[in-house]
């Protein structure tokens, strides 16, 4: 069989695999990593060729199938114009079989057994095919904006040609009309020295030998000579271009005229913070592109500094608006004599500024870096008579061709500043940092451990609304998990970490106990409100969990059906014999039951034939791929084969309106989402507004 997983968000994933079993183990491995997948199987030919009319992003494959050749699907696969990464598993684990397994095609070979290698590998490709899909995209677009830029071109009314060695490639309409020329051919392949006064000639072959296009662009001003061998002053700016793919210089002619010096006024004030005089954020960030290109295309590196200006809002309070605008501009001065000629310096926020250092790392900044520190903090600014005194907090991250996106590496850089809370300091970015964020899993257990025994998690409410004409006041229950700094941790990260320490029943538990509390308190006020309450795979093994319930339930004097368990569907499958005890279990307790995150495994329905469930929740990639006709069918088609089995459905997800038509056309009973509200900690939804 093969079997189908799927948006960049939601893995689209291929499994060739004669078990079942094997195949949902497989499909498992990337959901307990932490990846939402969706399976689908496919147990022919046939089938893999109509499945293959729509998107995938990845096939893994054993060799030992016997309802497809893996040999035979990779071909198939091939034969498609769709882009999807093969990884053979294979029992040989020699590195012949693994070379015949890359000759035959596939993009890597995995020995059976060895799951997290093919995590690792799985995500390699992803990421490949990621970068694939976003580089033909870039290119689609890159055509597109040619496209419009040679129309300017042609149309502008400024003179500009593009010049390869000398020559002109290409000339627009305006140039040509300025030297006095009609056909383009006459201009093509000319020198561009035959357009340039014999007097200014050896001026201007001087200038164009010694013009190195990396440095920017540059000016030149000399007499133009046209082809009726009229003379006029000319303004040319040169600069770095590509044309028809080829490096080249485009040249800019501008007549010269009394409105130069205040053109070249107006282009220099565009650039300018008008309090300190540096340059402002935009033009800032247009360095940082222009680093960026230098990065790729010639390797040529570069550092970007965020330099924050410490206790800023408590100068601001001392000084007044006027006054910190002096403050501004001395430390400004401040910033250009003590960073290296050719730095790049811009008041990048109210509170900080950046800096850009080309052709250099962090490392070679440091000793420049701190002594800015050193006299910044010894520094005593005169402010209208008054002394004030403050210090820096910098951060400093390099740009590569490794890390060539711009807004990347500020990020990195503006991140290093934050983290130093004391001010006054230096932080370079060191890479390995990225690797250690990526292993604070004990961070996180030890803040799950805290916030159970202090009682610190907080629990959020999401509506969940009829679209039927049903007033029922449905609420989901939301876990969330602050840190020390006040920041909420992704719910997958702490959630993911507390089930591989054993600490998911605790978590249950907690989210229980405290939901029939809060839900106990605010039906006294004469609500109707139900909540839809999260279990995890280790609450579904928890033989105690009934009898607890049970007492807490009796305990708190609540209607059994105005709390309904969730369980997610992979969860379902994965314990489904513990899921079906639960299930009954609840039922006898006279609790509904609902199925999360439905349409992921490999037979969803089969699941259904197994549970007595209440609400289906479909899974939320579903919701995201609305925008596709093909898609939009799958989902009618699924939720049609839920009703006939008289299952509530719900869809989550819901962040617009456009989606809202297309959910109704499908017969949902209850939807979910942003659009109609987002989590909050008061249960204020009026529900009574719901349209029928």
């Amino acid at each position: 069989m093969v079997i189908m997983v799927t948006d960049r968000k939601t893995i689209r994933l291929l499994i060739l695999e004669d078990s079942q079993n094997e195949a949902e183990r497989i499909v498992s491995l990337f959901r307990n990593a932490g990846h939402a997948t969706r399976a689908h199987c496919i147990s022919s030919l046939d089938e893999l060729n109509e499945a293959l009319k729509n998107t995938w992003d990845l096939c893994i494959a054993t060799d030992n199938c016997e309802d497809l050749d893996p040999l035979l699907a990779l071909q198939t696969i091939q034969r498609t114009p769709r882009d999807i990464s093969f990884i053979q598993l294979i029992q040989d684990p020699s590195s012949e079989a693994l070379t015949e397994a890359l000759k035959q095609g596939a993009q890597d070979a995995v020995p059976e057994g060895e799951d997290e290698r093919l995590i690792l590998v799985a995500m390699r490709e992803l990421q490949n095919l990621e970068e694939r899909r976003g580089r033909r995209s870039a290119e689609v677009a890159l055509r597109e904006t040619e496209k419009r830029c040679q129309l300017l071109l042609d149309s502008s009314v400024d003179a500009i040609a593009y010049v390869h060695d000398g020559m002109h490639i290409y000339a627009n309409g305006a140039y040509l009309q300025l030297f006095g020329y009609i056909d383009p051919d006459e201009m093509e392949g000319m020198p561009m020295i035959d357009l340039i006064a014999a007097s200014d000639q050896s001026h201007f072959k001087d200038f164009f030998k010694n013009y190195r296009s990396e440095n920017g662009s540059a000016e030149l001003v000399c007499t133009g000579v046209t082809a009726s061998a009229e003379h006029f002053q000319a303004s040319m700016s040169f600069s770095a271009a590509q044309y028809d793919g080829e490096p080249c210089v485009q040249v800019v002619i501008r007549v010269a005229n009394d409105n130069v010096d205040l053109e070249e006024k107006l282009r220099e004030i565009s650039s300018q913070d008008l309090v300190t005089g540096l340059y402002n954020r935009q033009h800032f960030l247009e360095l940082l592109d222009h680093a960026a290109e230098r990065a790729i295309n010639m390797g040529q590196p570069a550092s970007v500094a965020y330099i924050k200006i410490d206790h800023y809002p408590n100068l601001q309070t001392d000084l007044g608006i006027a006054g910190i605008d002096l403050l501004l501009a001395d430390m400004a001065n401040l910033l250009r004599q003590q960073l290296s000629a050719g730095s790049k310096i811009a008041r990048f926020a109210d509170d900080a500024f950046s800096v850009l250092l080309l052709d250099s790392t962090p490392e070679q900044h440091q000793a420049e870096l701190l002594n800015l520190l050193h006299k910044t903090e010894a520094q005593l600014f005169d402010i209208n008579g008054r002394t004030a005194q403050t210090t820096f907090t910098i951060g400093v991250a390099g740009l590569n061709e490794k890390t060539a996106k711009a807004a990347e590496v500020l990020k990195r850089a503006h991140d290093c500043a934050d983290q130093l809370t004391q001010g006054n300091a230096l932080k370079i970015h060191n890479p390995a940092d990225d690797l250690a964020a990526a292993a604070n899993r004990g961070d996180i257990i030890a803040m799950v451990q805290q916030a159970l025994e202090n009682n610190s998690f907080k629990l959020l409410f999401q509506p969940i609304i009829s679209l039927r004409g049903n007033k029922d006041e449905l609420y989901e229950v939301l876990l969330r998990l602050v840190n020390p700094q006040g920041e909420e941790v992704p719910p997958a990260d702490f959630l993911q970490a507390a089930v591989s320490a054993g600490l998911a029943e605790k978590i249950d538990r907690w989210v229980l106990l405290n939901s029939i509390k809060l839900l106990t308190e605010h039906r006294s006020k004469g609500n109707q409100t139900r909540f839809f309450i999260h279990l995890s795979s280790a609450s579904l093994q928890d033989q105690s969990l009934l009898p607890w319930l049970s007492v807490a339930l009796k305990a708190s004097r609540l209607p059994a059906d105005s709390i309904i368990l969730q369980i997610r569907e992979t969860d379902a499958v994965a314990y489904l014999k513990q899921a079906k005890q639960l299930t009954e279990g609840l039922r006898a307790l006279h609790c509904q039951i609902a199925l999360g995150q439905f349409g992921c495994t490999l037979n969803p329905f089969n699941t259904l034939k197994h549970l007595d469930i209440d609400f289906v929740k479909i899974d939320g990639s579903f919701t995201k791929e609305l925008n596709n006709p093909e898609d939009q069918e799958t989902l009618k088609e699924m939720l049609a084969a839920l009703h006939a089995q008289a299952k509530q459905s719900i869809v989550p997800f819901v962040e617009s309106a456009s989606v809202l038509s297309v959910l109704w056309q499908a017969g949902v009973n209850y939807i979910q989402g942003h659009y109609l509200q987002g989590p909050s900690q008061a249960m204020n939804y009026d529900f009574s507004s719901s349209d029928d």
